[in-house]
């Protein structure tokens, strides 16, 4: 069950692969939007796109491990406003960055290994656990916050201010470290071929010897970690926060990664996949932005993207079917 090949970043890619379909889409919108505003392809708007995907990125990353796995988590967004409100409390509070810092991944960790055990030990859907939990992690945040905005002041800003060579926010790095752990992860880790051999048949998996339940506390717990280094970049950037910041994040998240190819089935897809659906999502956000689309319209456009996005990874099923 192990002998899975390693993959480049983007896997084994053929024409009639989704994820270039995605590319065409990107390169089309590229030539499009900069034909009628050519600020769109400007390194400052270039960089600002990286710069606004960089959180749901790094949450993507999260989202993309348990797709694969066979899982799925829908309290990620609020895992992460969790930790950042800890993050938050402890600094308002005069605390360490150190140590607020330290105190949000803690917080992320326990929500993962949190969700990992209730699904593990109680075999029910993961769907529906994470939309229960994410409730409580909501709620949670409800009570220390009051349901007040933070504002940090410029006490914790560092990383959304700094930029490398004047130009490059250090929010971009977070995001490439990111994909490049989980990239490493699932496919030269031996607990990568285990997440993915659990994906691709959970059954076949355990009769390998695998131990399913340890396997999956585990990735929760790493998927609760990663919402609480996405909240480092979210609370740096925005220098506040609120409860209900993170709403809404779960779905994009998702959007991204079945975009880039990875299915509800498990077993496949690829994180080069899951970043060109991020990638994608931004380019077009930022070019409605450019090309001044009514937010309204914004938001029913972003709805449309999901539907196609899932008729998308379903193809290969229906065309079976149809055999």
């Amino acid at each position: 069950m192990e002998q899975v090949k390693r993959k480049n970043f983007f896997g084994k890619i053929s024409f009639k692969d989704q994820r270039v379909l995605m590319i065409a889409v990107i390169l089309l919108i590229t030539v499009v939007v900069t034909i009628i505003s050519p600020k769109f392809v400007d390194i400052r708007n270039i960089v600002a796109i990286f710069q606004q995907i960089s959180v749901l990125g790094i949450l993507t990353m999260a989202m993309a491990l348990l797709l694969i796995s066979g899982g799925i988590d829908l309290s990620i967004g609020n895992i992460m406003i969790l930790s950042g409100v800890v993050t938050s409390k402890v600094i308002m509070g005069e605390g360490s960055v150190t140590l607020a810092i330290t105190l949000g991944l803690l917080t992320g960790l326990v929500c993962g290994f949190l969700n990992g055990v209730i699904i593990a030990k109680s075999r029910c859907l993961p769907l529906i656990i994470t939309l229960g939990t994410s409730q409580i992690f909501f709620g949670t945040s409800l009570m220390i916050t009051g349901g007040q905005f933070m504002n940090f002041s410029r006490k914790f800003d560092f990383i959304g201010r700094t930029r490398i060579f004047g130009v490059f926010p250090v929010m971009l790095i977070f995001l490439i470290v990111m994909v490049a752990v989980a990239f490493i992860l699932l496919n030269y880790t031996r607990f990568g071929r285990r997440i993915v051999a659990i994906g691709g048949n959970e059954r076949n998996a355990y009769l390998s010897g695998i131990n399913i339940d340890r396997y999956k506390i585990i990735l929760y717990s790493i998927s609760g970690v990663i919402c609480a280094i996405a909240s480092i970049v979210f609370v740096s950037r925005l220098d506040s926060i609120t409860a209900t910041a993170g709403s809404g994040y779960e779905l994009r998240a998702l959007t991204a990664a079945i975009i880039g190819g990875i299915t509800f089935d498990g077993g496949r897809g690829t994180i080069g996949g899951a970043f060109i659906g991020v990638l994608l999502l931004g380019i077009i956000n930022n070019a409605m932005n450019i090309l001044s689309v009514w937010p309204y319209a914004q938001t029913a456009i972003s709805g449309a993207i999901i539907v196609i996005a899932v008729i998308l990874s379903n193809l290969d099923n229906i065309r079976k079917d149809r055999r």
